[in-house]
């Protein structure tokens, strides 16, 4: 209904699972990381559990985009069946030929067996995907287990990925489903956004949607988080609702009164305005404070100044007071500033002065065109991604944004330092301070930086290859992990004993430790390893 009065292409918060609204925050990037783990590895269990709205389906969802062409799915998302019904979905979903009408558990799980075989000699991977997995029976979850039985030298013939809410983790730590918990080879829980990241989500779902301006003012956002405790789906019926009662009333934003109205009649239940005690009692108690400060320095006043004036009445040099030790001084918090492009130069030159001044805090000029052309021509690589605070905290470089603004103008600044509260920008010839939740309202989410990478390693370097990556993937991890360069590394190979040191490196950074030396942890060790490069985060000795 409200969809042309705000000019929206389509309905921005809808409740089905649609991956391109998926908003990759720093949890749903490390599930979704789990997930993918799940598909690329060597078999057993993933358990991905979350709250309900927490946004497990939409991950898996994304999850099935991004499959690789030798891997076959089965998606299962009403698991409460009996063993045999769920061994004939099975069968039905993968297109497995079983004698019609049959009902024999045992001839299901022979045609099963047979189908993997088949699969695996042809060099592919099987998966099966089940959603709402705390539906599943003890006994179907036991028959899950001996599915997986069936297994090569190297791997498991067939990978399992559950999916349910936080009671599945909890049916897992039973005694009699032990067995089928030591095969678990990756569990992540997906919990709900943070304050800061509930901004970021509502500004990404809009635009998606196709507008770019706050149709949902920063100052709402605090409420919003409260009422909908961060989690995605709530968030997305009170945002529908909201935008409704705006459209009704004809005004162009969400405001307060609108938000409060739809909570009531989304939520059922009385929703308590905000108490003034609280802040009155505040303010009370700093008035109180200014005063007794005052009355403390006129009585020390008056008393330095009775000194001074007999010292002078005797002639003689006044007796040497009490040394008051020095308060030290407070530092000035830096003054807040807009996140916008300045009026007075041209929008055009945007782009061009945001990667000049990234190429300045590497001490390189820019020559205008395409930055990451001339990052490699310099040695580096450029990585152009979408992720949040976190993902850049753990880059820790100075970064290219990409920004809207008020009126949903895009223009690009680059961030040059980030604490925990504010973030440092240089937007056209100016230097900003800008509040987190500013920067909430305006980042796409979309960065750009450049790091010191060989040439060709933006992906991954795999298993088996050589080559100018494997040997600067070999000094790094050797530099980090204290050890000597070890003979031979010229010829340097991708092979397990590398693997192991990368997996090493990946679970003392927090990594999931699969060996694979993928984007993320190329990303890292640059970091890590290079420690002459510009950083984004304050040194704590700087403070």
């Amino acid at each position: 209904m409200y969809l042309s009065y705000f000019n929206l292409a389509e309905a921005p918060f809808s409740i089905a699972p649609n991956p391109r609204y998926l908003y990759l925050s720093q949890r749903h990037q490390e599930a979704l990381a789990h997930l993918l783990y799940g598909v690329r590895g060597d078999g057993g269990f993933v358990l991905l559990t979350g709250e309900v709205g927490a946004g497990k389906t939409t991950v898996c969802r994304c999850l099935l985009e991004q499959i690789p062409e030798s891997c076959d799915v089965a998606y299962i998302f009403n698991p409460k069946l009996s063993v045999a019904e769920l061994l004939s979905t099975i069968c039905l979903e993968f297109g497995i030929a079983c004698p019609p009408d049959n009902t024999s558990i045992k001839v299901f799980v022979d045609c099963i067996n047979a189908y993997l075989l088949d699969a695996h000699a042809q060099g592919r991977h099987t998966v099966l995907i089940i959603d709402e997995a705390q539906n599943l029976s003890a006994d179907v979850l036991e028959m899950m287990r001996l599915l997986t039985n069936l297994e090569t030298d190297q791997r498991k013939l067939l990978q399992i990925i559950l999916l349910g809410q936080p009671e599945l983790a909890a049916m897992l730590d039973r005694p009699e489903l032990r067995q089928l918990a030591q095969r678990i080879v990756a569990r992540y829980h997906l919990g709900p956004l943070s304050k800061e990241e509930v901004a970021a989500y509502v500004q990404h779902r809009l635009g998606v949607s196709g507008v770019q301006r706050q149709l949902f003012p920063t100052t709402l956002m605090g409420q919003l988080y409260r009422l909908s405790g961060g989690v995605p789906r709530l968030i997305n019926v009170l945002c529908d609702r909201s935008l409704l009662g705006a459209y009704t009333q004809g005004k162009d934003k969400v405001d307060r009164k609108t938000l409060l109205q739809a909570a009531r009649e989304v939520l059922q239940r009385p929703v308590k305005k905000p108490s003034l005690l609280l802040p009155l009692l505040f303010g009370l108690l700093l008035v109180a404070c200014a005063a007794l400060g005052w009355m403390l320095f006129q009585t020390i006043n008056a008393r330095d100044s009775a000194a001074t004036q007999a010292a002078r009445t005797e002639h003689v040099p006044a007796a040497p007071t009490k040394t008051v030790e020095k308060i030290p001084a407070i530092k000035p918090v830096p003054t807040m500033s807009k996140l916008s492009w300045p009026a007075a130069e041209p929008r055009e030159r945007s782009k061009s002065t945001a990667f000049a001044a990234l190429f300045r805090a590497w001490g390189a000029e820019y020559d205008g065109g395409d930055a990451c052309r001339q990052a490699k021509n310099l040695g580096m690589s450029c990585r152009a991604a979408r992720g949040g605070l976190d993902v850049l905290r753990q880059m820790n470089r100075p970064v290219v944004l990409q920004m809207n603004d008020d009126q949903g103008q895009e223009f690009f600044a680059t961030m040059t330092a980030l604490d925990e509260k504010t973030a440092t920008f240089v937007i056209g010839n100016e230097t900003k301070v800008v509040a987190h939740s500013d920067l909430a309202a305006h980042w796409s989410g979309y960065y750009t930086a450049l790091l010191r990478l060989p040439p060709d390693t933006h992906e991954q370097i795999r298993m088996g290859k050589s080559g100018p990556a494997v040997l600067w993937l070999s000094r790094q991890l050797a530099q980090v992990q204290g050890r000597e360069i070890p003979a031979g590394a010229q010829d340097a190979v991708f092979d397990e004993a590398l693997a192991r040191n990368v997996r090493q490196f990946q679970l003392e950074q927090g990594l999931i430790p699969d060996g694979a030396a993928g984007p993320q942890t190329l990303m890292r060790l640059s970091t890590v390893a290079d420690q002459s490069g510009p950083k984004l985060l304050r040194d704590p000795k700087d403070k």
